[in-house]
């Protein structure tokens, strides 16, 4: 018995020695090595660093940046300068910064500033190195100031030219998003200067017709020409959702209808999925109101068909009218002298709404205008149902 305990015995030590062997191997695999785990935190520390440096070059931005640049330099301090030697940030705190440090610091960036690609103060305690942070032109958007005990060895002056240029690519792309943003608010101001003066004083005269014979009507028409407006002139962001931009939409041809009566005949048709894509804000009323101009120019009546259909990955969005319909090619060429008024506003607030779909979702996103004279005219807008980035 004693035998068959002992045989057991050596079986369970067996399995527990096996299974604390295999364990070892998968802790052992899952442990990256040191030199893994380095580049691990290296990354990590540039990936903070571009964070706060996404956001431009300021106080703040420059004060959250700077221990993770100090992290990626390997020197015992950082002080961050803008382009025109102003101090914006320091890292660490404490005694390193002394008044004789800080005035060094000084004289270094503003020496770098100058043209001087990299500055070392030596002979200083602590050593001093400025590194100008270049945009693509070679222009100076900033300076990178470490101190450092000891005088920097060649490795770590290669470090800091590293992270300079790292930095100054973050810089350029927070320049980049905020040209982006400014030319989106300004194509956007570009589409409310074309709404057309004329439906704006067509539709309070309008308004005014229905005062005396049916008031209600009028008053209801007030709330809608008011809600259209504030929509219109909204300060928010360059994209919204479509389910926002139909109900605009929809009262702007409240008002046409109340104008034209019967003569203007509209028809919707969405898919009620594709209801909360987002598109660029005020997209679809260059669409529509040339739609209502080319659809009853010259004529008794027109129709407007508005569909909003799901497709794949996509919403599909077209605006068609059976009016006069415009030039294909003086459309395309966009000359003054070859667009009567209509067709001329027209293109401009086509090619306006084209080129911020391209803009945002990429040049397989343009509008498609399918014309010609006296055949109507069709713009399709297709638009990604998600796009990373793009929210409203």
């Amino acid at each position: 018995m004693s035998g068959a305990v002992a045989i057991a015995v050596s079986v369970a030590l067996a399995a527990v020695a096996l299974i604390i062997g295999i364990l070892a191997v998968l802790t052992r695999r899952r442990v990256s090595t040191p030199a893994e785990r380095a580049v691990h935190a290296t990354l990590h520390t540039a990936a903070l660093a571009a964070r706060s440096l996404r956001r431009g070059l300021d106080a703040d931005s420059a004060q959250s940046a700077a221990p993770h640049l100090r992290g990626l330099t390997g020197t015992d301090g950082v002080a961050l300068y803008d382009g025109e030697g102003t101090l914006l940030a320091t890292d660490p705190g404490g005694d390193l910064w002394a008044p004789h440090t800080i005035k060094v610091c000084q004289q270094t960036a503003a020496a770098s500033i100058a043209g001087q690609r990299r500055v070392l103060a030596r002979d200083q305690t602590p050593a001093v190195v400025a590194q100008p942070l270049l945009d693509d032109d070679g222009v100076v958007i900033g300076v990178l100031v470490v101190v450092n005990a000891a005088e920097p060895a060649p490795g770590m002056l290669g470090a800091i030219g590293e992270v300079a240029r790292y930095a100054a690519s973050q810089l350029e792309l927070a320049e980049l998003a905020a040209s982006r943003a400014r030319l989106d608010r300004a194509e956007v101001l570009a589409l409310r200067a074309q709404i057309s003066p004329h439906f704006i004083y067509n539709a309070l005269n309008t308004i005014a017709s229905f005062v005396r014979t049916d008031p209600d009507r009028a008053r209801d028409l007030i709330l809608e020409f008011a809600d259209f407006t504030r929509y219109s002139f909204r300060s928010a962001g360059p994209y919204t959702a479509l389910a926002d931009e139909l109900r605009n939409i929809d009262r702007y041809l409240t008002l046409e209808r109340a104008r034209f009566g019967p003569n203007l005949s509209v028809t919707l048709q969405v898919a009620p999925e594709v209801l909360t894509v987002v598109v660029p804000f005020l997209a679809l009323q260059p669409l529509v109101e040339n739609a209502v101009r080319h659809g009853l120019a010259g004529r008794q009546s027109g129709s407007i068909e508005i569909v909003a259909r799901n497709e794949g990955s996509d919403c599909v969005i077209t605006v068609e009218d059976d009016g006069i319909g415009m030039d294909p090619d003086a459309l395309r060429s966009g000359h003054g002298d070859v667009l009567a008024d209509g067709e001329q506003a027209a293109h401009v607030g086509l090619t306006n709404v084209d080129h911020r779909l391209r803009a945002a979702f990429g040049n397989d996103y343009g509008l498609v205008v399918e014309t010609a004279p006296g055949a109507g005219t069709k713009v399709i807008m297709r638009v990604p149902k998600f796009r990373a980035g793009v929210r409203a």
